[in-house]
């Protein structure tokens, strides 16, 4: 099965351009940068939920 990669509208079409993509497979949500596609991070729906929330709320801004 292959897996479909989307990436954000919001992204340039340009090979230089560098962008998270997102896929989902088999219930689980994946995550890779496009500039380094062998590295993917596995993690639930839930899970990404709570870290999108945590980032609005900016529950890690101290860590910059």
């Amino acid at each position: 099965m292959e897996i479909q990669w989307r990436k954000s509208s919001k992204s340039s079409d340009a090979a230089s351009s560098n962008c998270l993509e997102l896929a989902e497979l088999d219930g689980e949500i994946l995550l890779r940068e496009s500039d380094d596609p062998g590295v993917v991070v596995r993690t639930s729906r839930a899970k990404l939920r709570a870290f999108l929330a945590g980032v609005k709320e900016g529950e890690f801004d101290d860590l910059v």
